[in-house]
């Protein structure tokens, strides 16, 4: 048994031992295969495909470089071009290597002596560069501008620059002479603020959100170039996209040392689409032209009773009635726009500040002078009669006895409010109300039976009922930066008291609006409820002319009341101005004469709103006079100019009148 044992164990350890060898041999077979394979690889590698391979070595990446598109037109409602691009040449210039390390320095001063030297033999004398402004423009610390984005040294070249560059290419790597546009605006000033204006992008793509990430798109074509000017105001900026266009790409192959190593490819710029204004050119020089007159005439003694020696500023906007449609919007003064073309200093950019931005849709000061959202006055009494009626607190043939006053508040402490100059009215109805302007009757009928009805909540149903005209809220136009206005009475601290609140407000003295929401405002009132949306542009076309959109007109909301109220209001907005006595139209009118304190100092402003015709609107124009004076012979005034131009070239009654009407130029 035990010799058995023995011989086993000797059998099995003979087995392992072959089992080791065969994994051995197998093992150094593998690692024979494996290497054969490396070996057959490796001469495939550098016999076969190294040639190939060695090229692909030589073209790492391509520079991949935007070309900015030429921007599209904006044109106003006759076709008359009010901000276009012109063709320029400019010089670039693309970094070949880092020019902030000291060893680079000396090849950095002599392209900048060279550059220096040309554009001063061959340049405009009166546009010399200095060394320094060169080396800023071409951004060696990469502060605007990415690695291989080419810097814009110089726009705007000469014909004998552009010359010399060409024909000395190869004594300036790196340098490129491209075309590009400009911005150009109507030296006429055509509505300026609403326009708009542009600004290189590298200076607002982190303060404004539209921009934020721009440069960061990986689409080339939309991808913004820190050098290009963009929308930042107006229409340039609610239209950006339209009018910008699509990039141009152009793609050139580089080596591993960054030096071009092949033929560029070029895919080209689309231009950008071109707006047209609901703006007329006519009217809105008329409308500039007008308050640019009166303010001249309320700063003369001959003025009379107008005189308004501190009234800075005017705003005027003309709506068409039926489409909502913007005819003219006048923000006075005005300022050329052309000078953001001209790197303005910031003395230059501080001066043009108020006038730059656009005060008919929101608040803009003047100096010391009043904003230009003021109280709305007495233009809110149609609307606050609208309201009683609706609201049940009268009806339209309500009576009721004007004393020159009304009181409001605890007995014993009641607060008197007064009619214009202290008027004892006598009997009278809402539409009497309105057509007289009754401050007393505003408050006894309205705002103290609103809050009896309500209580503290009266001051939420009045602002309901603003809103729905659009006053409280945005117009809806789409302009960047507008302001929705402030309803006073909903401060209860400051008004004292809701009933307080509710009194004041219902006379007009509670309530700050823009010029465009009282343009809206009024023409909702000749809409019979209908409020639309101030449109701007009425079309868009490509660059060949052919339709991309057409604006189309834009219910926000509609208020639905008896026709008998609308009769009551429309037949009251009778407010005497002389300039209307003996019109040519019945014109639906009220005027507001706002007060307010200016630095300790009570003014007057002056407000219009209006609609003609009465019984079939066509226009309707909302004007401002902060400082003015009495609203009917501070901004009256400028809204019959505009009713005379539209005439002139619409027709008020749908008939152009071409010369026949005369421009009169009576202001009293």
């Amino acid at each position: 048994m035990k010799k058995w044992n023995e011989q086993s164990s000797e059998d099995l350890e003979v087995s392992h031992r072959k089992q080791f060898s065969v994994r051995l041999n197998i093992f150094f077979f593998s690692v024979f295969v494996i290497f054969s394979v490396l070996i057959v690889r490796l001469a495939i590698l550098q016999f076969v495909e190294g040639p190939t391979l060695k090229e692909k070595e030589a073209y790492v990446a391509n520079d991949i470089t935007p070309i900015v598109p030429t921007r599209g037109n904006i044109y106003d409602a006759t076709g008359t071009k009010v901000a276009y691009s012109l063709s320029m040449q400019s010089l670039y210039f693309t970094l070949s290597k880092d020019y902030r390390l000291d060893k680079n320095k000396p090849e950095l001063y002599q392209i900048i002596g060279d550059l220096k030297r040309v554009f001063n033999k061959y340049g405009d004398p009166d546009r010399k560069m200095t060394a320094a402004e060169i080396e800023k423009e071409m951004d060696i610390k990469y502060i605007k501008n990415y690695g291989f984005t080419p810097r814009r040294i110089k726009k705007d070249l000469s014909n004998s620059e552009i010359a010399y560059f060409l024909e000395h290419k190869d004594q300036f790597q790196g340098i490129e002479v491209r075309e590009e546009s400009v911005r150009e605006y109507s030296k006429d000033q055509l509505a300026v603020q609403t326009v708009g204006y542009l600004k290189a992008f590298y200076g607002v793509k982190t303060s404004m959100n539209k921009y934020i990430n721009r440069a960061r798109l990986s689409d080339e074509e939309s991808r913004y170039i820190d050098t290009e000017l963009v929308g930042v105001d107006g229409l340039e900026y609610t239209y950006q996209d339209e009018l910008r266009g699509k990039n141009g790409v152009k793609k050139t192959p580089i080596n591993a040392l960054n030096r071009v190593n092949g033929r560029a490819t070029l895919t080209p710029p689309v231009k950008g689409n071109n707006l047209w204004m609901t703006i007329d050119k006519n009217l809105q020089l008329v409308a500039q032209q007008a308050i640019t007159d009166q303010l001249s005439y309320l700063h003369s003694y001959s003025s009379g009773n107008a005189y308004a020696p501190n009234a800075q500023t005017g705003y005027a906007v003309a709506m068409e009635v039926e489409t909502g449609n913007v005819v003219a919007i006048a923000s006075m003064p005005d300022y050329d726009s052309n000078i953001w073309g001209n790197a303005p200093s910031q003395d230059q950019i501080n001066e043009i500040l108020s006038r730059s931005a656009n005060g008919t849709i929101r608040e803009v000061y003047r100096g010391k002078g009043a904003s230009s959202m003021v109280l709305m006055g007495s233009v809110i009494k149609p609307l606050s009669v609208l309201i009683g009626m609706e609201e049940g607190l009268f009806t339209p043939y309500a009576g009721y006895s004007d004393r020159g006053y009304a009181e409001f508040g605890k007995a014993g402490h009641e607060t008197r409010v007064r009619n214009a100059l202290g008027e004892v009215l006598g009997y009278l109805t809402p539409t009497e109300g309105i057509r007289k302007s009754s401050n007393a009757f505003m408050v006894d009928m309205v705002g103290k039976r609103l809050y009896n009805k309500y209580g503290a909540e009266s001051v939420n149903v009045w602002d309901k009922y603003m809103k729905e005209f659009g006053l409280g809220v945005t117009t809806g136009s789409g302009l960047p930066y507008e302001n929705e206005g402030r309803g006073e009475y909903l401060n209860l601290e400051a008004a004292g008291s809701a009933q307080a609140a509710m009194a004041y407000a219902s006379f007009g003295q509670q309530g700050r609006y823009t010029t465009l929401q009282l343009a809206q405002y009024a023409t909702t009132l000749a809409n019979r409820g209908k409020r639309l949306k101030p449109q701007f542009v009425s079309k868009i076309t490509d660059a060949q002319g052919n339709l991309v959109k057409k604006i189309e007109p834009e219910v926000l909301n509609t208020v639905n009341f008896p026709d008998e109220y609308w009769n009551t209001v429309i037949q009251g907005m009778r407010s005497k101005v002389p300039v209307f006595e003996n019109y040519r139209y019945d014109v639906a009118r009220k005027t507001g004469t706002s007060q307010q304190s200016i630095y300790g100092k009570l003014v007057d402003n002056g407000v219009f709103i209006s609609f003609a015709p009465r019984n079939n609107p066509k226009l309707a124009i909302a004007v401002m006079i902060p400082e003015g004076g009495f609203g009917s012979r501070s901004a009256a005034p400028v809204a019959k100019k505009i009713f005379d131009a539209y005439d002139q070239y619409y027709g008020l009654d749908g008939v152009p009148k071409g010369k026949a009407v005369t421009e009169e130029t009576t202001t009293e």
